[in-house]
């Protein structure tokens, strides 16, 4: 393999699982994350272990301009990108009246703003050379209303919205789009947002497993891809559509609750 890829939110969870199946593949990466100690020990590991080419970028993509510098070094670099993996994404727990702003108002920055322009700035030069992959880390949050992360899980509605939009439009091309969409996963994420103390979390699969389903989904060029839900996750999922939507609330609220 030849092709490059550019994972956000790299330094750790599904996004260095990823860096790790991709490089392992022999293809080169340009890893995108904030903590540049993490990136540095990834990309010399990859580097060493596999003997492919990684770069990386330190920033933190919710700063003003952080997208466009990012853009712009790898354009400096004469870089082709030809996976564009939006892994990068945080969620956070609690009533959302009672929660800092500061932190909602990142979250979607993150989860959505940052999201779609590395989509837009991107997907151009893909379609201009009529080839290219995009795979947009959604969640099966996106799915539902999350009482107790209403904000996240609404940042995620719009991940797969948008990604699965974007996926009809280019239609005609050989450009696609994916959405990951997982349940409940081994990352930072749950220490993170608090949600490792709920009954969500109790049963959660590897970040490695995930990784796994999303980029052999991406490579196939799939609308999404479900992965890492329980077999009583999924048999709730399956019955979402056609359950009262005032019972999914409460019952997603008891499940984010923290015990």
């Amino acid at each position: 393999m030849n092709k490059t890829a550019l994972i956000t939110g790299a330094s750790s969870g599904i996004g260095k699982e990823i860096a790790r199946i991709h490089a392992k593949r022999g293809g080169k990466l340009v890893l995108v994350a904030r903590r540049e100690a993490k990136l540095q020990e990834l990309a010399q590991q990859l580097n060493s272990k596999f003997g492919v080419q990684v770069d990386y970028i330190v920033q933190d993509l919710t700063a003003t301009e952080a997208v466009q510098r990012v853009y712009s070094e790898v354009q400096e670099k004469g870089i082709t990108i030809d996976y564009l993996i939006n892994n990068a994404g945080f969620g956070g727990h609690g009533k959302f009246h009672e929660r800092e702003w500061e932190n909602d108002a990142a979250m979607i920055q993150l989860n959505i703003v940052v999201l779609t322009q590395l989509t837009r700035l991107f997907l151009p030069n893909m379609l201009q050379r009529n080839d290219g992959k995009i795979l947009n880390v959604s969640s099966t949050a996106s799915l539902i209303p999350g009482p107790l992360q209403a904000v996240y899980f609404a940042t995620k509605a719009y991940v797969t919205s948008f990604s699965n939009a974007i996926y009809e439009e280019l239609h005609d091309s050989k450009v696609t789009v994916t959405a990951l969409l997982p349940g409940a996963t081994e990352t930072e994420f749950g220490a993170i947002s608090g949600m490792d103390k709920t009954e969500l979390f109790k049963r959660s699969a590897s970040a490695q497993s995930v990784a796994k389903d999303g980029y052999n989904g991406m490579l196939e060029g799939k609308l999404n891809v479900i992965s890492g839900l329980t077999l009583d996750q999924k048999i709730m999922m399956a019955f979402t559509p056609f359950t009262p939507k005032k019972l999914i609330l409460k019952q997603i609220r008891k499940m984010q609750e923290i015990k």
